[in-house]
Order: C-alpha cells, then sequence, then structure tokens
C-alpha cells in the first residue's frame, strides 16, 4: 500500500478520535460539575447516589462500560440499533466515566476554598448561586486545571478504546493496515499522531493556565 494512502486512511481515523475527544469533553466537563454538586449535597438520598455512580465509573474498567451502552438497548429493552449508534455509544460512555473523574476534581477544588469566602460573599449580599459562579467557580477552575490536564491527556488515548464495538478510530484503522501488510509501521505512524495529538493538547491547557495565573 502507498503511504500516501496509508496517511489518508490514518487521518480519516484521526478525524473520528478528534470527534469522540471534543464531544466527550464538551458533555463531561459541565455534567461532571452537575455530579459534584450531587456529590456534595446535603440531600443524603443524591449524595449516596452520586457516590456510587463514581464508584462504579471509576471502579470498572470503560471497555467494559463501552459494551455495556452498546449492546444494553438490546438486552435490557429488546431494541435493534442501527450501526450509527455505535459512535453515539462510545460518546455516552466516554461522557458518563470521565464525568466521575471530573467531578471528583471538582470536588477537591471546591472543598479548598476556605468557609471565609462564603460568609464574606453572604455579608456583601449575594445569594447562594452568585457566589457560587462570580466568587468559588473561577477560584476553582484555576486551582483543578492541572489535574483537568492530566485527564484530557489521558482521553486522548482513551479514544483508541473505540475499536471495542468496532468504531473505525486511528488505532483500529492503523491496526487493521498492520494486519494487511503484516508490518507494525503503521502503528509508529499512529503512536507519532498520538504524540503530536497530545503535544497540542498540554500546550492548549498549559497557555490557559498562563492565563488564569493572573495573581502571580
Amino acid at each position: 500500500m502507498l503511504f500516501s494512502t496509508v496517511l489518508s486512511e490514518l487521518i480519516g481515523g484521526m478525524i473520528t478520535s478528534i470527534e469522540i475527544f471534543l464531544l466527550t469533553l464538551l458533555f463531561a466537563l459541565p455534567l461532571g460539575l452537575v455530579v459534584a454538586w450531587g456529590r456534595m449535597s446535603s440531600f443524603s438520598p443524591i449524595r449516596w447516589l452520586m457516590k456510587i455512580y463514581i464508584s462504579i465509573m471509576r471502579g470498572t474498567p470503560l471497555m467494559l462500560q463501552l459494551i455495556v451502552v452498546f449492546f444494553g438497548p438490546y438486552y435490557v429493552f429488546g431494541m435493534q440499533v442501527s450501526s450509527s449508534f455505535r459512535i453515539i455509544s462510545v460518546i455516552i460512555a466516554f461522557t458518563l466515566n470521565y464525568a466521575a473523574y471530573f467531578a471528583e476534581i471538582y470536588r477537591g477544588g471546591i472543598e479548598s476554598i476556605p468557609k471565609g469566602q462564603y460568609e464574606a460573599a453572604q455579608v456583601l449580599g449575594y445569594s447562594n448561586m452568585e457566589t457560587f459562579f462570580i466568587i468559588i467557580l473561577p477560584q476553582v477552575i484555576k486551582t483543578v486545571l492541572p489535574s483537568i490536564t492530566n485527564e484530557v491527556i489521558v482521553l486522548v488515548k482513551d479514544t483508541s478504546l473505540s475499536f471495542v464495538i468496532a468504531v473505525p478510530e486511528m488505532f483500529t484503522v492503523a491496526k487493521q493496515i498492520a494486519a494487511a501488510e503484516a508490518s507494525i509501521t503503521t502503528l509508529f505512524i499512529a503512536g507519532a499522531f498520538y504524540y503530536i495529538f497530545n503535544i497540542i493538547v498540554a500546550f492548549v491547557m498549559e497557555y490557559i493556565e498562563k492565563r488564569l495565573a493572573y495573581y502571580e
């Protein structure tokens, strides 16, 4: 197979990987905040429900969660799903998994804020929502950004797990070409793609961290 053909097919798989990456971040980052609120709720049923959810998501393999989300509708409800449901399943499973990790990161950041800031905001007449979004959340984002960066970099590599339900992301394409050509060269090229992808992600996250370092 010509190198240009290999490169073209890998880029096609890379587009799918980027799609999974971006959509997961789009849904998992806000969902993680909602889960963190639930985890810290004073209403114990919600607090325990979120605690169990986080425990399951972090305690079972993402690969298994992908299988459950994809095959769940058939085995639970007897529904026949179309092939387009594969990529939807990937986005759902990745979002649910990463939201659990982001929730714990947010919770650590929120709990690190001194209680005095809540009291000061109350004295100044801020409502609870205003206190959180105007005073607390900007500080939390700044505090948790390094931890979020670690998870985002892991997410880049985890996109390769989509192979388990036959979504043709980049590593799946690379494995298919490597098997057809009886050569592992394509796998090394795919590895280089992931490495460059992660360098770009790290650069962007570092830029955001510097932009938020306004008190230093």
